[in-house]
């Protein structure tokens, strides 16, 4: 018999909004090629660009907050495996599925350290140095008790993972890195991609309702992007993302070559044409889906700091020139894009880190036999997490309380 399992999202998956949305999918293929029977429950409404999850025999389900029926539909379904999708739906149903289902393995699907993307927000907007007192903010107390409640947190960077044990104390055995899960770039599709002398413009991609992103064009237009397009007149910088406001809409600047360019359709298209990839992130956590797609059609590109976080290993040769100074990203945006040795190396390179860290057969058999591993010693290693049964009975005690007292106003 297939064994079940529930995950909990935060929203629809939409892989072709956000990198997050491409990860869900990627988790989904795991289990279902490990022969689970899924269940995908979320309280949040369907957009136009959620991806149809019956397509792919995933069964859905709508749920809802502050409300016990769902008890009575978790109790019926009784899972294996629990996926919550970022940790503020285990705070949501976390203490739901503990009194319903005890026996069921809590998984944490972190996306992203969320704690980690608000300090240095704040630190940005402070124009300070980011340090320990920005690490340690009121999200951090929420997600890393989140962590300590579950039984195991996917970590999708070794830079979060070493924050997490270090700055935290969080054991080890309680985080496992997986990363992006992709398909390998065959000889045969490397060669597929356009060359140097085929492509122009410069190109960025990102859902405009995250932060960073927003943050990243804004910057681009006021910073960058002049000093770029002095040296370069005729480049044109092509801004692609999901849910451009009017307010992004008004950066639109045909004069200058700065093109707001709204949703891709095929992201792959649109990135595969360009010539170099900005991501000139200033905040932000996890890994880049902007800069993974760049590896993927073989466009080098420029980022800071932030965006090459967790994105390369130990590696020195990198897709990427990596600069935090405005004048200095323009001026090696305007050296790749002219220069087709440095272009062509960084391409090369690119197709390596894919191949090297993100190739999905490194990850798929390792990770479903840790999964079979703690579910066969449960009861031992939440014995060993004793932190973690203080938060879950404090939590149970107050978010429940808190849960049907609301229910009960609604009624």
């Amino acid at each position: 018999m297939s064994k079940k399992l529930l995950i909990i999202g935060f929203v629809w998956p939409e892989p072709k909004s956000s990198a997050a949305g491409s990860r869900m999918l990627q988790l989904i293929e795991m289990f279902q090629q490990a022969d689970y029977d899924i269940t995908f429950a979320t309280t949040c409404s369907k957009t136009d660009n959620a991806f149809d999850l019956n397509s792919i025999n995933i069964k859905i389900e709508s749920i809802k907050l502050n409300d016990s029926s769902f008890d009575t539909f978790i109790k019926k379904l009784n899972p294996n495996i629990v996926l919550f999708d970022r940790f503020m739906t285990e705070e949501q149903f976390g203490w739901r599925v503990a009194e319903q289902c005890p026996d069921a393995l809590r998984i944490l699907d972190t996306e992203d350290l969320h704690f980690l993307r608000k300090g240095r927000q704040q630190a940005l907007k402070d124009q300070a140095l980011f340090n320990i007192s920005y690490l340690q903010n009121d999200f951090a107390k929420r997600e890393i008790a989140s962590i300590l409640r579950s039984d195991l947190s996917l970590i999708i960077s070794q830079v979060e993972q070493d924050i997490l044990i270090t700055q935290f104390n969080i054991s080890p055995n309680l985080l496992y890195y997986l990363p992006f899960m992709l398909d390998p770039v065959s000889i045969e599709d490397q060669k597929q991609v356009p060359n140097f002398k085929q492509r122009q413009h410069f190109v960025t991609i990102g859902n405009f309702l995250h932060q960073p992103n927003e943050d990243a064009v804004n910057y681009l237009k006021s910073d960058i992007w002049p000093l770029i397009r002095k040296e370069l007149p005729k480049a044109e910088m092509h801004v692609y993302g999901a849910y451009a406001s009017q307010k992004h809409l008004q950066l639109n600047d045909p004069k200058n070559g700065f093109l707001i360019k709204g949703f891709a359709e095929d992201v792959s298209e649109v990135v595969k044409q360009a010539k170099v990839l900005l991501a000139p992130l200033r905040f932000g956590a996890g890994l880049k889906g902007k800069i993974i797609d760049a590896m993927k059609t073989g466009t080098p590109c420029v980022t800071t700091t932030i965006g090459a976080e967790g994105m390369y290993g130990t590696l020195k040769d990198t897709n990427a020139f990596i600069e935090d100074d405005a004048k200095n990203f323009a001026k090696q945006a305007v050296e790749l894009y002219t220069n087709k040795i440095y272009w062509r190396g960084k391409q090369k390179n690119g197709f390596r880190i894919l191949n090297t860290f993100f190739d999905k057969n490194i990850y798929l058999k390792d990770t479903i036999e840790t999964i079979k591993h703690i579910e066969a010693e449960l009861p031992l290693r939440r014995q060993k997490n004793f932190i973690g049964q203080i938060l879950q009975h404090h939590t149970l005690q107050s978010n429940k309380y808190m849960s049907k007292w609301i229910e009960e106003k609604n009624k």
